[in-house]
Order: C-alpha cells, then sequence, then structure tokens
C-alpha cells in the first residue's frame, strides 16, 4: 500500500462514457480517489451516493471525486443512471491502477479465499503526492460517543481531511 509523501502513480483510465481520464490532465486539483469493489452493491452504492451527495463541498474545495473499480464502462453506466451518480467512475478492467495502488488483495469470505479490491481512498494533493490513506474503507461506522449512537460517513471524513491538508498546505 502507498504511504503518505509517496507520489502517486500516475494513471489513464476510461470513464464511464468511454472518455480517457490520465492524472497528468488533473494534477493541480485536489483529487480523491477511491476503490470499490463492484457496482450496484450495498455498500457501493452507499458510497457513491456519499459522494454524490457531498459533491458541491468537494467542488468548493476544488477537489475532484474518482471511483475505481474492475467493472467495465457500460455498467458504470447502468449504475450511474440508476442511482442519479453524479460522480466519475474509472474502469480499471485490467487492475493496472488496483495493482499500483496496492489495492488488489488476497481476500476472505465465508472461507475462501480469492483476489479482489480493497476497498480504500486516497487523497492526492495537487503536486501529485499521496497526502492521506484509508485502508479496509468502512462506508458508515457506527461509534458510542457519551452514550449516543452516532453514523460516521467516510465521506465527511474525506471531506474534513482535505480542508485539514488544504489549510497547512
Amino acid at each position: 500500500m502507498l504511504e503518505i509523501g509517496n507520489k502517486a502513480p500516475d494513471f489513464c483510465a476510461v470513464n464511464q462514457d468511454d472518455v480517457e481520464i490520465c492524472s497528468r490532465d488533473i494534477l493541480g486539483k485536489w483529487i480523491v480517489l477511491y476503490f470499490y469493489p463492484k457496482d450496484l452493491t450495498p455498500g457501493c452504492t452507499t458510497q457513491a451516493c456519499d459522494f454524490t451527495d457531498a459533491l458541491p463541498q468537494f467542488d468548493d474545495l476544488d477537489a475532484v471525486i474518482l471511483g475505481v473499480s474492475p467493472d467495465e464502462t457500460e455498467k458504470h453506466r447502468k449504475f450511474i443512471d440508476k442511482k442519479d451518480l453524479q460522480i466519475t467512475l474509472l474502469s480499471d478492467v485490467e487492475k493496472k491502477m488496483c495493482e499500483a495502488y496496492g489495492v488488489w488483495q488476497l481476500k476472505k469470505f465465508m472461507g475462501k479465499e480469492y483476489m479482489g479490491v480493497v476497498r480504500s481512498t486516497f487523497i492526492i494533493n495537487p503536486k501529485g503526492e499521496i497526502a492521506a490513506v484509508w485502508e479496509k474503507v468502512s462506508v458508515r461506522k457506527k461509534k458510542t460517543v457519551k452514550g449516543e449512537k452516532i453514523e460516521i460517513l467516510h465521506v465527511n471524513e474525506v471531506k474534513e481531511k482535505i480542508e485539514e491538508l488544504q489549510a497547512n498546505y
């Protein structure tokens, strides 16, 4: 897995509209690059909807949100249409980005081992460096604070981290 301060691996991948998006073309912006296992599954849908809902706040921070999965562009289009998503989804069918960012890993489920995407989020600063990393992301976490259960949204953690990083940049 990449660490804070590492140069972010360069990438080029097609989005849901079959348009190539390359890191070199968005250098100079803050980039939220999140990797997820599969379109139209419960956790992935929640995550994509949360990022869509928060998109205006990320726009205000001059941050680009890119979701990446091994799904084909056609499946991304169906996902976007069905859930009315406003974010960009990149197709990494050959798993080059997943491997470069260290998120294509051995996973276990119900006693079976298989290779898959470990849900992870990276913030890349305008210089193209890794500024923050979340591994094995829980899209929504339950936490007890002063005897009260609250829900913590990953998207809010990411937004708050960008605000903190920008204040010190």
